[in-house]
């Protein structure tokens, strides 16, 4: 769609913005999903090449550009998350809204319909070894859920569970961290940046062993995470992320504006007569 939109339409600025497949495939799918994905990222960059800017959700992602543009017509802007719907609540009154024991470890799985790029079988693998000891733990998938629901089941978790082959920047990190909620992840996507420093959230190697050890330490520690975290999401805000995006439009389209207006003074012709006389001139010298 994006190389078809910049392809016909070359009247206003054109910006287009990349969220993870797009540019990275779809490669643990079927074969016929995943040629249509490949096709998919050689469209995705002719039309980063076609368009007058690029916005891009996570850093990694530039890479994935494969050098179709020039990292200056990049800008890097994160999908923006609701503050004020998703905060830290009271986790036991969650836990009792939805029904779920109070003495278990709750592991909320980011994945919705067992897409094998999330790697469903890894996350119930860390979670079963995690059952060998007392307190036992219990996988929720985010699946099927209202999307007004999805603070309540952040705040009645312990901990959030991403185990993806790949990402571009997961909105549910984001969620969680504004939650208070520990994040156990693999190194993917843009999370190693957003939970960098954070007590309580740990990167973990993609196998079941190192996933389950660190679960274990956000069990044993047994702690939400700081409440001053919140603050250090402020840049993530859905209104701060509206002025980044306002900001990019302007400056693309001040750009393509003052393109146009060099280019039009650039292809001015030279008056014809004026021509005549000098080549004229020269001829009689």
């Amino acid at each position: 769609m994006a190389d078809r939109v910049t392809r016909c339409h070359r009247d206003w600025p054109l910006v287009v913005t990349f969220h993870g497949s797009d540019l990275l495939g779809e490669n643990l799918s079927g074969w016929v999903r995943k040629m249509i994905s490949r096709y998919g990222v050689l469209c995705s960059r002719r039309a980063a090449r076609a368009a007058d800017g690029v916005i891009v959700v996570a850093r990694h992602l530039v890479r994935a550009l494969n050098g179709a543009v020039s990292t200056v017509k990049v800008r890097v802007i994160p999908c923006g998350i609701d503050l004020d719907r998703f905060k830290a609540l009271d986790p036991f009154k969650c836990k009792d809204r939805l029904g779920w024991s109070p003495t278990s470890f709750h592991v909320l799985f980011a994945s919705s319909n067992g897409d094998p790029v999330k790697q469903p079988w890894l996350a119930n693998a860390a979670v079963a070894q995690m059952n060998q000891s007392n307190r036992p733990a219990e996988l929720h998938c985010l699946s099927g859920i209202a999307n007004q629901e999805v603070p309540v089941w952040l705040n009645a978790s312990d901990v959030l569970l991403l185990t993806s082959r790949h990402e571009g920047s997961p909105t549910v990190v984001k969620e969680a961290l504004a939650c208070g909620l520990p994040v156990v992840s693999v190194d993917v996507g843009d999370v190693a940046e957003r939970i960098e420093g954070i007590e309580g959230c740990h990167l973990a190697q993609p196998e079941s062993a190192d996933l389950a050890a660190k679960l274990g330490l956000v069990r044993q520690r047994e702690h939400r995470l700081d409440p001053a975290l919140a603050g250090r999401l402020e840049d993530l805000s859905i209104l701060s992320v509206a002025q980044k995006l306002k900001r990019c439009y302007e400056e693309i389209a001040f750009d393509r504006s003052a393109a146009r207006r060099f280019t039009s003074l650039d292809s001015r012709p030279i008056p014809t007569i004026r021509r005549a006389d000098k080549v004229a001139a020269s001829v009689r010298q």
